[in-house]
């Protein structure tokens, strides 16, 4: 047993949490086997071999920023006073130029194109990785009695809402994933009930406003285009496009789920049925790998549907499988911020592992329909480079803190040790003593 600890010890301190590699490289052969199997579109389109070239050569990319980013210790000082705000700053240019004219993909005004690369971007996925960094450096900076300061608080709700309102046209799910990160965020943080309370205040109050402000200019572009196709300068207002009830039927849909059973599939219900269906066909343990009935017909298979089709192929145990993988990945890094002295690594840890799992969460909640319909890619697993990328370099993050950790005691190693820039060395205030050995 002691032989076994030392072994997981001296691989933490060289390479960093090996769970953590574990899960990743499980995730990885997930993603290659998975994409290639939801995407027998693009196999009838492009070609047999295209889609897996493609995902392996993001994953690879992926493994890059993985390995790298796991051999730099968090407390680089260029790493945190240079390249981290300019990734905000890129994040927020790309997301107001988006915003404005970005193209729209899957129905949501969410990208744009790389000039001369034929390869996209979505800012939503790099905004989710901008705002886990500003939240860890702004609390860490402003504690206060082991506690974030209410000008902290303030200061990191009012990033969390920035952020959320510029990303609103990118899909509503992304911008209730991030106020999920904060949140938990603001617990490893220290901050007390009530602050937290308040925070959710805010953002009730927030998402309101920019709830109807979308839903006023969604209401605005169809009475432009309703006039424009008549080719009169004035809208009749019996013809004045009202959302209202299309908001109650899309609620109504959603919380009376059971309707779907004596629907026949239309465009509307298409996604919800055939995902039902894939999961439904998949049983307890799947019609394997490559079986996937549904996958030709389910639109968005090897993106925002693919869970639908791990559970088709592998089955509800093998579904149970990936949901554990995420939550595993979230307990280890929980683990990893109790033992860390300081509060910055804790909340980038915990920031990055919340983003990974709960936005896995959301991908699994919209596939069995516990959300309504919405755009949410698996992380790692679902096609699409920068989901694959900003994920990688989160899990890089990860390994990263989770080695400089594990080096506490090694006295040939210090980075644990090395000092801060002003104000980010405030103690862990979820710290707890180790009592046993790194395990």
């Amino acid at each position: 047993m002691g032989e076994k600890i030392s072994r997981y010890r001296e691989i933490s301190k060289r390479y960093g949490d090996p769970w953590i590699w574990g899960i990743y490289l499980t995730l990885v052969v997930l993603s290659i086997v998975e994409s290639y199997s939801a995407s027998s579109r693009d196999v009838a389109l492009i070609g047999v071999y295209t889609p897996i070239i493609k995902q392996v050569i993001y994953l690879a990319m992926g493994a890059v920023f993985v390995v790298g980013l796991s051999r730099v210790n968090y407390n680089n000082k260029m790493l945190l006073l240079v390249l981290i705000p300019l990734l905000w700053i890129i994040s927020f240019v790309t997301l107001v130029y988006v915003l404005f004219a970005g193209e729209v993909v899957n129905g949501a005004q969410r990208a744009f194109s790389i000039p001369f690369t034929g390869m996209s971007i979505q800012p939503s996925e790099l905004a989710k990785l901008s705002a886990v960094t500003a939240l860890a450096y702004i609390m860490a900076k402003n504690q206060k009695d082991r506690d974030v300061s209410t000008f902290g608080i303030a200061i990191s709700a009012a990033i969390v809402a920035i952020f959320g309102a510029l990303m609103i046209n990118s899909g509503l799910t992304n911008t209730l994933l991030l106020m999920s990160i904060s949140g938990a965020m603001f617990i490893v943080g220290g901050a007390k009930w009530k602050k937290l309370l308040a925070v959710l205040l805010v953002y009730a109050v927030v998402g309101g406003v920019f709830y109807v402000w979308k839903e006023a200019r969604d209401a605005r572009q169809e009475n432009m285009k309703l006039a424009s196709a008549e080719k009169i300068e004035e809208v009749d207002k019996s013809k004045v496009v009202d959302r209202t009830d299309m908001r109650k039927g899309r609620i109504a849909k959603w919380m009376h789920r059971d309707s779907l059973l004596y629907d026949s599939v239309n465009s509307d219900n298409s996604q919800e049925m055939f995902s039902i269906m894939a999961q439904a066909h998949g049983g307890w343990t799947g019609v394997g790998i490559g079986n996937s009935r549904e996958c030709s017909r389910l639109p968005l298979a090897f993106s925002d549907y693919i869970f639908s089709i791990i559970v088709e192929e592998i089955g509800l145990i093998g579904g149970i499988f990936v949901i554990i993988l995420y939550l595993w990945l979230l307990s280890r890094a929980a683990m990893i911020a109790r033992r860390c002295h300081r509060v910055l690594p804790a909340l980038l840890i915990i920031g990055m592992a919340a983003m990974v799992t709960f936005q896995a969460l959301f991908h699994m909640a919209i596939n069995t329909g516990v959300f309504p319909v919405s755009g949410e890619p698996l992380p790692l697993i679902s096609k699409g480079g920068t989901s694959i990328l900003v994920t990688s370099v989160a899990i890089g993050v990860m390994l990263s803190v989770s080695r400089t950790i594990s080096n506490i005691s090694n006295p040939k190693n210090k980075d644990e040790g090395i000092a801060l820039p002003s104000g980010l060395d405030a103690a862990n205030p979820t710290e707890i003593p180790v009592k046993n050995e790194w395990k």
